[in-house]
């Protein structure tokens, strides 16, 4: 995921609307994260109407009045406006840590055709892997809110290890109540990996119990062994 925008120049939506364009921002900032491509305008409707839900799935993950540990999840805004008057009025309607690309940036085009957006408000849920997540996200964000986030997290594998405490790793196996959904929905392997796991430990466990009997029989011959050999030294 981070490919997708090395040697390009990303903005933070603060006051100073920093640039980010070194490779080491780039990564620092996209590396093991779950990233959300969002594609709006400020002229379209439904895009305004989703602004504050979408800032608030985002502030409650993120801002840390609302969490201790912020999230592994980074926000691009791919403005598909018609000015950048326009995109700057939505830019101040956006989470202040948000990234995005200048207005005139020709890469913002490139990625609506790379992901094959036709209809705004869209969201591209992608892994940090760059493989894509969900191909839209906005319905799920409106009615599922935060679990969303985790849901993704799952099925992407991500783990934040350094914020887990000890007892937590003892329960990575557990799932959400939408996992059955997930399965089917994100397309995840997990099934299929229980499967063999539980096939190869099938193999190891009757190979032990019968490498158990092997043992116990060679230790009764050698006891009839000794026993023997005791008698014949006795009668000499």
């Amino acid at each position: 995921m981070v490919d997708l925008f090395l040697n390009r120049v990303l903005v933070e939506n603060n006051w100073d609307q920093d640039e980010l364009n070194t490779e080491r921002e780039i990564i620092g900032i996209l590396e093991n994260r779950i990233l959300m491509l969002f594609f709006a305008s400020a002229k379209c409707g439904k895009c305004r109407d989703f602004l504050p839900v979408l800032n608030d799935f985002f502030k409650r993950l993120k801002d840390p009045a609302y969490i201790e540990y912020p999230k592994l999840l980074t926000l691009v805004y791919v403005s598909l406006d018609q000015s950048e008057a326009q995109q700057d009025r939505f830019l101040k309607e956006l989470h202040k840590k948000v990234l995005f690309l200048a207005f005139d940036d020709p890469y913002r085009k490139e990625l609506q055709a790379k992901f094959k957006v036709k209809d705004v408000p869209t969201v591209v849920v992608l892994r940090p892997d760059g493989s894509v997540l969900a191909p839209d996200a906005v319905q799920d964000i409106c009615r599922f809110g935060c679990d969303c986030f985790r849901d993704w997290q799952e099925s992407a594998e991500l783990i934040e290890r350094s914020f887990m405490l000890n007892e937590e790793f003892d329960n990575l196996n557990m799932r959400t109540a939408t996992d059955p959904v997930r399965r089917l929905k994100y397309k995840t392997v997990d099934d299929k990996r229980k499967k063999q796991w539980w096939k190869l430990w099938g193999k190891g466990k009757n190979r032990s119990e019968d490498e158990e009997e092997e043992d116990v029989k060679d230790a009764t011959w050698d006891s009839k062994r000794k026993e023997g050999d005791t008698g014949t030294c006795r009668r000499r």
